[in-house]
């Protein structure tokens, strides 16, 4: 991989380079150029080559007899060699990255690294026993038979899919490469724009351990622009692929359910966004008051709030003016956490713009901050009608958070909650709702090892069940 100073540049502007890695191998190029989803950055990328893209499903998957014992090895000693500051290929990656992300240097490599805690043979384990009840099925054929006496064989067979990896995080790259080894499936993966390094880079850093190991060659990544139906057409379909795994908005998933059908099945992380519900146990005194604003402010810039999980509604049960104390101490908070970070990047255009309006609404709502990037909370009695993003808060003043409820839908991921102990009174009507994750506020970001993610087990989803039926034992 050419070093940063060996970049192309296209009159001022420094063209990055996105290579591609097909099943082992590494192929570099600047075929085509594109720009990048937030900053409009471009980089060039080599030609997809469709047919080294594609494993034929007349030869079984590589990793289709590896012990998954061995996988887990794998992938922990690849999270170790990611982990070396040494590891060249991947502080490369960083440097990159951060040419087209929206997030700070810093910011974009703790989360490189510490996504790399997935790759521990304890979570990797657990997250196996969660998903299968006897993952055995991953390594073998496992003997069933009925109370009729009917005999049969089960497996959990190694799936063929297409993973499209979303740019907010580097964690879902780390994360998509795990889930598709441990089910042994042969993956290819689709960049983003706002991210197409990361996946390659822990690719390579794989090649680097085994240039020959059965998950190096299980694996591809390449870039096309969402969308192309010149590309899509040709792989999306039944006879290349299982299933897609979407990650992303709903532009996006729109966009690959039109390639699903009989044989090609979707498996969606579709768009979602995270609330806070804060009772009136937060007014108690001014030390709750501040562990509450505390702990919303956390789970608000998880991430920045770019994360699906980060908050970004908040329903507070309490008067106007107790909610408007809550208001301006959530705002002290996460334009703390904001200069910490080193994220100051100006809103939107359009936000910044309906923010303003908003501001001149006193009767309506109320504002702190201003629409400069160092963080802004809205106070208002309904949701706004726009997505809360860049360290922008809406706080709703609710009397009840009975009233909350009604706000709940099956786009709601988590609901960070407060006071803990009044949890349980509602997550019955949560689910109801649609919501799919309630945690105490302010662990809006860490999770439950092994739990479903957005309402489904996805590793239990993604392999092709298969059944060798086997008749009846004749005694």
């Amino acid at each position: 991989m050419n070093s940063l100073a060996e970049m192309k540049t296209e009159g001022a502007e420094a063209i990055v380079s996105a290579p591609f890695f097909l099943l082992g191998k590494v192929v570099e190029g600047s075929d085509q150029t594109h720009r990048s989803r937030d900053l409009g950055v471009t980089f060039a990328t080599p030609t997809i080559d469709m047919n080294a893209a594609v494993h034929p499903r007349t030869q079984v998957p590589p990793l289709l007899n590896v012990p998954t014992s061995e996988i887990i090895d794998f992938l922990v000693e690849t999270g170790e060699r990611i982990r070396d500051p040494k590891n060249e290929i991947f502080q490369d990656c960083i440097d990159r990255m951060c040419a087209q992300h929206i997030l700070p240097r810093e910011v974009v490599a703790n989360q490189a690294m510490y996504a790399t805690a997935m790759l521990d043979k304890r979570r990797l384990m657990a997250e196996l026993e969660q998903n299968f009840p006897d993952p055995r099925a991953l390594d073998e054929w496992v003997p069933k038979q009925d109370f009729t006496g009917r005999k049969s064989f089960v497996r959990a067979f190694a799936p063929r899919l297409i993973h499209v990896l979303p740019g907010n995080s580097p964690g879902v790259a780390v994360k998509s490469i795990a889930h598709g080894a441990l089910v042994k499936g042969v993956n290819l993966f689709k960049m983003s724009s706002s991210d197409p390094f990361t996946t390659v880079a822990i690719l390579r850093t794989m090649a680097a351990i085994d240039p020959e190991h059965p998950i190096v060659k299980s694996m591809s990544a390449v870039y096309w622009r969402g969308g192309d139906e010149r590309t899509e057409s040709i792989l999306m379909r039944p006879q290349y692929f299982d299933r897609i795994v979407g990650w992303g908005g709903g532009d996006a998933i729109n966009n690959l359910i039109k390639y699903t059908g009989p044989g090609l099945q979707l498996v969606s992380f579709d768009p979602k966004t995270s609330i806070s519900m804060v009772g009136k146990e937060a007014f108690a005194s001014d030390e709750t008051l501040a562990l509450a604003a505390d702990l919303a402010s956390q789970d608000v810039m998880t991430l920045n709030q770019e994360a699906c999980v980060a908050s970004r509604f908040q329903f507070v049960e309490g008067t106007e003016e107790q909610v408007d104390r809550f208001s301006a101490e959530l705002h002290k908070r996460i334009a703390e956490r904001a200069a910490a970070s080193g994220d100051v990047r100006p809103l939107d255009m359009d936000l910044k713009e309906q923010i303003d309006v908003l501001s001149m609404m006193d009767d309506e709502f109320r504002v702190w901050g201003k629409t400069d990037g160092k963080g802004i909370v809205i106070r208002s009695d309904e949701p706004v009608d726009f997505h809360p993003i860049n360290k922008t808060a809406n706080v709703v003043r609710v009397a009840s958070l009975d009233d909350a409820v009604k706000y709940i839908n099956v786009a709601t991921q988590t609901v960070g909650f407060y006071p803990f102990d009044r949890m349980p009174d509602y997550r019955d009507r949560l689910a109801s709702g649609g919501a799919q994750r309630i945690v105490h506020l302010g662990e809006a970001g860490p999770s439950t090892i092994g739990n479903p993610h957005d309402a489904m087990y996805a590793l239990h989803r993604f392999v092709h069940w298969m059944v060798h039926e086997d008749g009846v034992e004749v005694k």
